[in-house]
């Protein structure tokens, strides 16, 4: 009857182990699955900047222009339209989208769609960075049918739902 006793001493001193142990793992599998998805969401571009040949464009997309970035579990859009409803002196309307990867900080768009048909079919690699409601995204872009060589860093702020 002691030895009874004592088994199942051991067997709730096991049990109770391993379900604190469990919970261990899943609070650290939760933070995991957070980090990774902190770039999905809405992003608003707030500047770019465009090297090509060592000639720097910096591009402020807060004056007279609006641009957002929509990133979900595996694929982004872009759209990039100015404010004056196409009836100012720079009309401009952009858009495109596709599929991604993000491992770590290494994140690759797969441009699938593109009001540039030209651009469709690429593939862009970028490392990002995330510090509070601010995406920072810096890659090579380069197209070598259009002579397309440059560095790309767009800064954007995450938008508010």
């Amino acid at each position: 009857m002691n030895l009874n006793l004592i088994g199942m001493k051991a067997l709730i001193l096991f049990v109770i182990a391993a379900s604190l142990l469990s919970c261990t793992n899943n609070s650290n599998k939760t933070e995991t699955k957070e980090e990774a998805l902190t770039i999905v969401g809405t992003w608003r571009l707030i500047s770019g900047a465009l090297t090509e040949k060592k000639n720097t464009t910096v591009t402020d997309y807060t004056k007279g222009q609006m641009a957002i970035k929509i990133i979900n579990g595996d694929h982004f859009c872009f759209l990039i339209h100015d404010l004056t409803k196409g009836k100012g002196a720079a009309p401009n309307f952009s858009s495109g989208g596709g599929h991604y990867t993000l491992t770590g900080d290494k994140y690759t768009e797969y441009l699938e769609f593109c009001n540039d048909r030209q651009w469709e079919g690429n593939k862009f690699d970028f490392t990002v960075t995330i510090k509070n409601d601010t995406l920072i995204q810096q890659g090579i872009e380069k197209i070598d049918s259009l002579g397309v060589n440059r560095v790309n860093v767009e800064k954007y702020i995450r938008l508010k739902p």
